[in-house]
């Protein structure tokens, strides 16, 4: 198979076709869960023949992008099939990293340690000190293309329990991120107080 040829394709597509506006599922993100995966398959010593689908899976998982935002999972599914054979893939190898792509989806259900390491490549932001940089840029996102219409109190909400009910998958990202993540979340309650403290009284006197 030709691997270097199928991650210089779609790295360069993504580039040059992403709709500029998708602030959080950029080619950055992509480039982001990429390198994720590599430093969480060599911290669980993942062989480098299942390395390399998973490689190839973090760089095609958002390509569906492309086609349509809601579902973009399987159109991802859809461009790897139409894509992978030209540099060599079989259909084996294909239908491995077709699973690995849609389990990115949410809410995540990971059962391989391919699986974990990719849902957690996915979600490594979340115990990174850039986290609110990455959940600002997907509230944009998500509002200019009317996927769902937040305010801050409403995105704070939707945060808090996103975070309270995430866990990390891996021992990797479990000792890499789970100290920062809940580090972010106690940030985020502490902004929802703050905003919910300076919210007008409705109450009126008698």
């Amino acid at each position: 198979m030709d691997f270097q040829g199928a991650k210089s394709f779609i790295v360069d597509k993504l580039r040059k076709e992403l709709d500029p506006a998708y602030t959080y599922h950029c080619i950055g993100h992509t480039l982001d869960v990429h390198a994720a995966t590599l430093r969480l398959v060599g911290m669980e010593g993942i062989p480098e023949e299942e390395a390399r689908l998973m490689e190839i899976a973090a760089l095609y998982h958002d390509s569906g992008m492309l086609v349509k935002y809601v579902d973009h999972e399987t159109a991802s599914v859809g461009l790897a099939s139409r894509f992978l054979p030209e540099f060599g893939f079989n259909k084996e190898e294909i239908t491995v990293i077709s699973g690995l792509i849609m389990v990115t989806r949410l809410p995540q259900k990971a059962s391989s340690i391919a699986e974990q390491v990719i849902c957690d490549a996915d979600l490594d932001y979340l115990g990174r000190e850039d986290f609110f940089i990455h959940a600002f840029e997907l509230q944009h996102e998500w509002n200019h293309f009317g996927i769902r219409k937040t305010n801050l109190a409403s995105w704070l909400d939707i945060q808090i329990k996103f975070l309270s009910e995430h866990d990390y998958f891996t021992k990797s990202a479990t000792l890499l991120r789970s100290r920062r993540k809940t580090e972010n979340l106690n940030e985020i309650i502490s902004l929802w107080q703050q905003k919910n403290q300076k919210r007008p009284s409705t109450k009126t006197s008698s």
